[in-house]
């Protein structure tokens, strides 16, 4: 590898979760925040959890519901 391009690593990098869970991985950042992990996701758990960013499951659930409402 040539020298002084690539940037720092960080074998022991903290991550935490939304959820509260924390662990290590190997990263180019010393801190990473995440909303969702393998203890919180869908499909690791089984739970249905609905990821609401900006209102778009409202958006979404207004389009369906014009749609009904025009097939009526």
């Amino acid at each position: 590898m040539k020298k002084d391009i690539h940037p720092k690593y960080f074998p022991q990098a903290f991550v935490k979760c939304a959820c509260g869970n924390t662990f290590t991985v190997g990263s180019t950042k010393e801190f990473i925040e995440i909303e969702i992990c393998s203890k919180c996701h869908p499909f690791y758990t089984g739970k249905e959890k609905i990821v609401d960013t900006m209102g778009q499951v409202q958006k979404f659930r207004k389009r369906l519901e014009k749609k009904k409402n025009l097939k009526k």
